[in-house]
């Protein structure tokens, strides 16, 4: 009798799934009814919770000073603004997630050189990545095949076969939505408006030596990137560029993964803009000068709040001479870590001093893609949060600052933001 029974519910269970399919995803062609019932792009959609990331609910705040603007310079002026909701890392990127985007970039440039590929359904030739992470780097044959990546034999120390860094060059190609939504563009074919660069990836580690004069910081700068110890510290000597260039790396690298599994394809990774910065630091906590509330940098029994430069340069006081775990501290009641301190962030808003006087209060964004040719003025992006060598000052939500875009610093790092639903509560 067991048999016939398990025979049986097998064929309900298939029954079953017969069914739920012709239930889910059914074309409009095929219901046979004459009547509307929709087209859905896939059976079932499995929203992905991106890992250490945090969702960032929709919501309104007063953007702009929390306190006395000290400098007078009257570039960050209170205004009410209303933010759609977003996830964001809950750190700043680290040493460990942004050395997984140099080594893909590692071992793609690699196996292209080696011939490494696969032939697709539609006639592409993307990688063979089952080839390609087992390339051995130190058997000399494949030295020799990669010599083209490693640096030439005038440029090694004491003999010895290194990457070359200045060959890690990552290629995107994305589509200018803001050029191609003007009305004079309406017409014109797509491909004016795919933007198509290579980015040099490799982050500028002698950044701590070039930005303090007379001091002795070679330690950091030899082993901050390459050393284990650092792994979950925020990742510095990163341009603007080159954390743009991260996003679009992520977003390919997701999106690759779920369209191999037949699975709709996601948003964007990208750079927050000023206004989601500042209401994600501020954790729901309006006309607050800290992510933590205020108004004091230390806590009731005299621990300071943050990684900063305290007094007068008691540096270690804090806890970190230099930067510090990127989950250091307590983190804000979104759930965010370091939104003041640690490293500022980069934002992708261009900085313009009187950008709050004319921006819209709905997810204000003010953007300009500077060419390499532009004047300077055009290459300021906004810089939030103050670091671990800044004074209190510019650990304020509101305290705005800015970097040129191609220009990388010890103290400067960022996160990445993406606009998925809130995750599903089961």
């Amino acid at each position: 009798m067991k048999i016939p029974l398990l025979n049986l519910l097998g064929v309900l269970i298939l029954a079953l799934a017969i069914q739920s399919c012709n239930k889910a995803g059914t074309s409009t062609t095929t219901v046979g009814d004459g009547q509307l019932h929709g087209a859905t792009l896939a059976s079932k959609y499995i929203m992905p919770k991106p890992p250490g990331m945090i969702y960032v609910p929709s919501g309104t705040f007063h953007m702009g000073p929390s306190d006395e603007d000290i400098s007078y310079a009257f570039t960050a002026r209170n205004k009410q603004i209303s933010i759609m909701g977003f996830w964001m890392d809950a750190t700043e990127i680290t040493n460990d997630e942004y050395r997984q985007f140099v080594l893909w970039v590692r071992d793609s440039t690699a196996a292209s050189i080696l011939n490494f590929k696969k032939q697709a359904p539609d006639g592409s030739s993307p990688i063979d990545w089952n080839k390609a992470k087992l390339i051995k780097w130190n058997d000399p044959k494949i030295q020799e095949q990669l010599s083209a990546m490693i640096v030439t034999p005038d440029n090694r120390i004491n003999g010895k076969k290194e990457m070359d860094a200045q060959k890690l060059i990552f290629h995107s190609e994305i589509f200018d939505y803001k050029e191609g939504s003007k009305r004079e563009n309406a017409n014109k074919p797509r491909s004016l408006f795919i933007v198509k660069k290579d980015t040099k990836i490799y982050p500028d580690t002698l950044v701590w030596i070039r930005d303090f004069t007379y001091s002795y910081n070679e330690p950091m700068s030899k082993k901050y990137f390459s050393h284990p110890a650092f792994g979950s510290y925020p990742v510095v000597g990163v341009s603007w560029k080159q954390a743009t260039a991260f996003c679009e790396w992520r977003t390919l690298y997701l999106n690759s993964f779920l369209e191999a599994k037949k699975r709709m394809t996601e948003s964007d990774f990208r750079l927050p803009t000023e206004a989601e910065w500042e209401y994600a630091a501020r954790g729901g906590r309006s006309q607050v000068p800290y992510p933590w509330g205020g108004p004091y940098l230390r806590n009731k029994k005299g621990c300071l709040l943050a990684n900063f430069k305290p007094g007068r340069g008691n540096y270690p006081e804090d806890g970190g001479m230099y930067t510090v775990r990127a989950d250091a501290y307590w983190p804000n009641d979104f759930g965010l870590y370091n939104m003041a301190g640690n490293v500022a962030e980069w934002t992708s808003s261009l900085y313009y001093e009187g950008a709050y006087n004319f921006q819209h209060d709905m997810n204000p964004d003010i953007r300009w893609n500077a060419k390499d040719s532009e004047p300077p003025r055009m290459k300021r992006k906004v810089v939030r949060g103050g670091s671990w060598q800044s004074v209190g000052y510019f650990l304020q939500n509101s305290s705005r600052s800015y970097e040129y875009q191609d220009t990388t610093k010890s103290f400067l790092g960022f996160r990445c933001v993406i606009d998925l639903p809130p995750a599903k509560v089961k």
